[in-house]
């Protein structure tokens, strides 16, 4: 046999193999329930115009929602990194910035961890 209709045999094969187990996987109830639970909360979501991050925001309040959508740049180089705002609630003290090196923000992580500081967050801005 040609190398080629070798490589056409064995991903016909893997083909079928991937076509039974996604036929074993849909009639697994549990898959059934959570794709369900998926379709009825993008739903819900589509009703009342919430993003994934609004979500995580009403669930997780004052946790940042991780998002990895990334926006199109309009000049090229790189996007604006985001600013974040953070609050230390021992001296009401406010930092706000675009990077991890601002200097006061790593003296609070020094001297407070950076779990805590990280709790700090008020808010993020585009």
């Amino acid at each position: 046999m040609s190398s080629t209709l070798q490589k056409y045999v064995e991903k016909e094969r893997l083909l079928k193999q991937l076509s039974e187990e996604l036929k074993q996987l849909e009639g697994d109830q549990n898959f059934q329930r959570e794709l369900e639970f998926k379709n009825k909360l993008e739903a819900l979501m589509n009703e009342f115009d919430k993003s994934a991050a609004d979500v995580i925001e009403l669930l997780q309040p004052g946790k940042p929602a991780e998002t990895k959508v990334s926006q199109p740049s309009s000049g090229g180089g790189r996007r604006k990194r985001r600013l974040k705002i953070y609050k230390n609630p021992n001296t009401g003290e406010v930092v706000e910035t675009r990077g991890g090196n601002q200097k006061t923000l790593k003296a609070w992580k020094e001297e407070h961890g950076d779990e805590t500081v990280e709790s700090w967050l008020v808010r993020i801005e585009e």
